[in-house]
């Protein structure tokens, strides 16, 4: 693992894989304009906004797959099997909230063949259904483009330390090209991009694993991307690198059946 890809995800010490990005300015799009006003560290998401958003007890985030299973990053979670050592949170933007539904993980399944450059997905298998929506997955690059939103409870600045309360922001898509001008070690057609040029609005440390998304052609959200990697968080000519979900949805979808 490069040096770039590790500045993201592993700066919280002690924390079992943390990383990857929560809610403050990134990008690298030359095209991309400034976000108006700008979201540093993000604004509050609304009680009921994202109801497919979890919380992992590792530092990292996800969404429903299904009721039962949560798509994450694969760099949160240890190797496939048996794992009764997560719990998700769910159903709050407050973590302390008493109306938190609290699950126990059962089975994790980490991308086949992930070794810390792209394949940055994973499945965490919970002991019993969560009654919330679900969070459909792009099956297509139909949507690897516009401006996406993104959610979590990472840090609200590089370094700082990580939210009680789900925050959010939306990011422009940023094309291969001008990433790649950023991070040479990109992976083409398994991760995508988005962020500002001048920095401001990103993901940072503890946002890993939680979704990238925005509405498709029927109005509902879709994820597209999954917090993955970046150099810090919200720098100028630094995006935020995420899975690029629909390269793997057939992937993950046949490994989800099998749980």
């Amino acid at each position: 693992m490069n040096l770039l890809r590790t500045l993201k995800r592993c700066a919280v010490a002690g924390a079992a894989v943390l990383a990857a990005v929560s809610l403050q300015p990134s990008s690298a799009s030359a095209a991309a304009s400034s976000p108006a006003p700008p979201v540093v560290g993000g604004q509050r998401a609304a009680q009921g906004e994202f109801p497919f958003m979890v919380r992992l007890s590792m530092g990292c985030g996800g969404s429903l797959l299904t009721q039962q299973i949560v798509l994450t990053a694969a760099h949160c979670v240890p190797a496939t099997g048996n794992n009764t050592s997560i719990t998700a949170t769910a159903g709050v933007v407050d973590l302390n909230s008493a109306s938190a539904v609290r699950v126990r993980s059962t089975k994790v399944y980490r991308a086949p063949g992930y070794n810390g450059t792209g394949k940055d997905w994973a499945l965490v298998k919970l002991a019993q259904p969560i009654n919330l929506p679900t969070l459909n997955i792009a099956d297509s690059t139909e949507y690897n483009t516009g401006t996406f939103t993104v959610a979590g409870w990472g840090s609200a600045r590089e370094g700082g330390a990580q939210q009680r309360y789900l925050l959010k922001a939306t990011v422009p898509f940023v094309s291969d090209a001008s990433c790649s001008s950023s991070y040479p070690t990109l992976v083409a057609g398994e991760e995508i991009c988005a962020g500002y040029t001048q920095g401001g609005v990103d993901t940072c440390q503890g946002d890993s694993g939680g979704p990238m998304f925005r509405r498709d052609n029927a109005g509902a959200w879709i994820q597209v991307g999954i917090v993955s990697w970046g150099e810090g968080c919200a720098r100028p000519n630094r995006p935020g690198v995420y899975a690029e979900v629909s390269t793997f949805a057939a992937q993950i979808r046949a490994a989800a059946a099998t749980l």
